[in-house]
């Protein structure tokens, strides 16, 4: 009898699972490549000057943080990172080029309260503050209202009482439209129950100058430019606009405590990157930022000047965008503002 070796039947599951399997492990290994690669990629950047972009003019809060910044993580990295300054429409513009950059580590940026209010705020805006790359916080500050030294006002009380009897003729400026010392400014004359114009810069330095120089009578600020011309006496500052009084400013009242409650504003500054910046890159950036900002040099620049230095982990910066987006939203709702 003859006799033939015929081949063991094969399990037609098996014969079917064996494509997806083989997918799966290319996939996977596909997977492990890349995230090696992105390793590596952070572990090389950076190999060439770094942008560090600042949606605002030069001389307000958002330009001297990213300046003591730059310089820190430049000396962390032994390559240069170059604030450069992109102001207009209250940050949309700077926003949105940190927004759109490559993510590739070669364009950072300063980002904080005032990016959550232009999707809010502004029409056409292309850009979304959650989508950025939270690396780290840099500072808090209040926001204060500060008159010019021709201002017969020396409590709010008494700029209260003045902005009543002059109806429609006082103007405060911010550094933009729309942005949260805008908002603010908007907030305390409702609650005030005073008539006040709003006259948007494109920084906060801008708007000091012209405070100082009398163009204009009131701003509505960040804590740190106007710190410096109080002192001297050339502005006063009225109130502060956080529910704690400033340690910078001891002296300075809360609005709660000079008469005008229900407001609590601080403003917060960070440093992020584009969409999808590779997380090894994200984490090594943020272990420098948290180290460097701890330096005596780098408090004293910023403390100095009244900024509280806060550092904080990428995911507690991207809940504080989440959480200060929501809660504008709530207020827009609350008070029913319009801004075009």
């Amino acid at each position: 009898m003859k006799t033939t070796n015929t081949p063991a039947p094969t399990h037609p599951r098996r014969l079917a699972l064996q494509p997806a399997a083989a997918l799966a492990l290319s996939l996977a290994g596909l997977a492990l490549l890349a995230a090696s690669t992105g390793v590596a990629r952070a572990q090389s950047w950076p190999d060439r000057p770094v942008r560090l972009v600042v949606p605002f003019a030069p001389g307000g809060a958002a330009d001297r943080v990213a300046r003591v910044t730059a310089e820190q993580l430049t000396s962390a990295f032994g390559q240069q990172f170059i604030a450069d300054n992109r102001p207009g429409a209250g940050g949309s513009v700077g926003y949105e080029i940190i927004w759109r950059a490559a993510p590739d580590g070669y364009t950072l940026g300063t980002a904080g309260d005032s990016a959550t209010l232009p999707p809010l705020t502004q029409k056409g805006v292309r850009w979304d503050p959650r989508d950025y790359s939270a690396i780290s916080l840099l500072i808090t500050q209040p926001l204060v209202l500060a008159v010019h030294t021709s201002v017969p006002a020396k409590t709010l009380q008494d700029f209260i009482a003045y902005a009543r009897a002059k109806p429609g003729t006082l103007s405060f400026g911010s550094s933009g439209h729309g942005h949260p010392q805008h908002l603010t400014g908007e907030l305390i004359r409702r609650t005030a129950n005073f008539d006040m114009v709003h006259v948007p810069y494109k920084g906060g330095g801008a708007a000091i100058t012209d405070l100082v120089g009398g163009q204009i009578p009131v701003v509505v600020l960040g804590s740190s430019p106007v710190i410096p011309f109080h002192r001297a006496g050339k502005v006063r500052i009225l109130a502060v606009t956080s529910a704690r009084r400033s340690a910078t400013l001891p002296d300075i009242p809360t609005l709660a405590e000079a008469g005008v409650p229900g407001i609590d504003v601080s403003q917060w500054i960070g440093l992020v990157g584009p969409p999808k910046l590779p997380r090894a890159m994200v984490m090594r950036v943020n272990a420098a930022v948290v180290k460097s900002m701890q330096t005596p040099a780098a408090r004293e620049a910023l403390e100095s000047v009244g900024f509280e230095v806060t550092t904080s982990t990428p995911e507690q910066m991207a809940a504080r965008f989440r959480d200060t987006l929501a809660g504008w939203e709530r207020l827009l709702r609350e008070i029913k503002l319009k801004v075009e």
